[in-house]
C-alpha cells in the first residue's frame, strides 16, 4: 500500500477576519436584561460587540474573511485543497456550509464543518497542520465563523450580551521550518449541558409550545471550569511546542471574558513582555472567530509581528478545548 508523505512542518500562510457590521454598545442591550454597562464591563470587559446586518449570513463573513486570508497568502480559491469551516450557527443541518463556502472561493478540494463550538478554530488549525503534514492536502483553509446574534434570547442574562458576529480565516501550508506546534486537545462531556441550546429541533417540531432555540450557559460554572482547567492545558501546549513561557510573545486565548483571560495569565505564569489578545472588548465573544480576531488585532496594532511564537487556545461548549502554539503569519 502507497503512502503519501508531505512536508515535515506546516504554517500559517495567511490571515483574513470579517467582523459584523455594527458595533453594539453595552447601552443598546441593557434593558431586556435589567442590568447597566457598568455592570457588563466589570463582569466581562465588553464595551461593544459587533453584530451584522440581518441579510448578512455566516457564509458571507466567511467568503469575506477567506478571501482577505487567500490574498494575504498569494493564493487563489482553486489552490485550495480542504476547506475547514469550524461554526455552530450556520442555520442548515445539511448540506454544511463548507462546500458552500469552497464554491464562491473557486475551490473543488474536500470540504467539511466542525462543531466544536469555541474551540472550533484550534481544532481546524490541528486538522488542517495533520493534513498537509500526512500529503493530504497542500494548503487547507481554516475558517472560523459565527453570526451568533441569530440565535440570542435579548433577555437571557446568561450569555445573549456576550455575543458577536464574525469571521476567521487563515490559509495552512507547507513549510520549511516548524509553524504549527502540537495541538493539546480534549473534552468533558460531563459538563456538556453547561453551555447548551435551548431546546432541541425535535422538541420544536414536537411541542408547538417550545419557543425558537436560543443558548444559555450556567455562568460561574463555566467560568471557574476556563479560569482553572485551561491553564494546565496551555502549559502542555507549551511543554509539547518544546519551549518555556518566556518564548511566547502572544497569547491569544478564546475570547470569552476578560475576567477569564486575566485569570489564566496568572495561572500560566506568562511574562510581563507578552502581548495578551483582547480583542472581546471591543467585539464581543464571537464564538470560532474569535482567536483570528484577536490575532488580527494584534498584529495591526503593532502589539505582536509577524514571526512572533503565539500560544492560542480555544475552549467552549461540549465541553472541549484545543491549544497550540504557533508562528503568527
Amino acid at each position: 500500500m502507497n503512502i503519501r508523505r508531505g512536508p515535515e512542518f506546516s504554517r500559517i500562510a495567511g490571515l483574513g477576519v470579517a467582523r459584523g457590521e455594527n458595533a453594539v454598545p453595552n447601552e443598546d442591550i441593557i434593558e431586556p436584561i435589567n442590568s447597566s454597562d457598568e455592570w457588563i464591563r466589570k463582569m466581562t470587559g465588553i464595551a461593544t460587540r459587533v453584530r451584522a446586518n440581518a441579510d448578512t449570513s455566516v457564509i458571507d463573513l466567511s467568503e469575506r474573511a477567506s478571501r482577505e486570508a487567500l490574498e494575504a497568502a498569494g493564493l487563489e480559491g482553486g489552490d485550495i485543497d480542504a476547506v475547514i469551516l469550524s461554526t455552530i450557527t450556520y442555520p442548515h443541518m445539511t448540506p454544511g456550509g463548507a462546500p458552500v463556502l469552497a464554491d464562491r472561493l473557486g475551490s473543488t478540494g474536500a470540504a467539511f464543518d466542525i462543531s466544536a463550538a469555541c474551540a472550533g478554530y484550534c481544532y481546524g488549525i490541528g486538522q488542517a497542520d495533520a493534513l498537509v503534514r500526512s500529503g493530504s492536502a497542500r494548503n487547507v483553509l481554516v475558517v472560523g465563523a459565527e453570526k451568533m446574534s441569530d440565535f440570542v434570547d435579548p433577555a437571557d442574562r446568561s450569555i445573549s450580551y456576550l455575543l458577536g458576529d464574525a469571521a476567521g480565516a487563515v490559509v495552512v501550508s507547507g513549510s520549511d521550518t516548524p509553524g504549527i506546534g502540537p495541538t493539546v486537545w480534549g473534552s468533558d462531556g460531563s459538563g456538556a449541558q453547561l453551555i447548551r441550546q435551548t431546546a432541541s429541533w425535535l422538541e420544536v417540531r414536537d411541542d408547538a409550545d417550545t419557543a425558537f432555540p436560543t443558548l444559555y450557559q450556567e455562568g460561574p460554572s463555566v467560568f471557574k471550569w476556563a479560569s482553572f482547567k485551561m491553564a494546565p492545558v496551555a502549559l502542555q501546549a507549551i511543554e509539547a511546542a518544546g519551549i518555556t513561557p518566556d518564548d511566547i510573545k502572544a497569547f491569544i486565548p478564546h475570547q470569552a471574558n476578560v475576567r477569564i483571560i486575566d485569570q489564566m495569565v496568572k495561572q500560566i505564569g506568562l511574562p510581563s513582555h507578552v502581548a495578551v489578545g483582547k480583542d472581546i472588548v471591543d467585539s464581543g465573544n464571537t464564538s470560532a472567530a474569535s482567536i483570528p480576531l484577536a490575532t488580527e488585532r494584534l498584529l495591526r496594532d503593532g502589539d505582536a509581528t509577524s514571526g512572533d511564537l503565539a500560544l492560542q487556545i480555544g475552549f467552549g461548549a461540549g465541553l472541549v478545548y484545543a491549544a497550540q502554539v504557533v508562528v503568527l503569519p
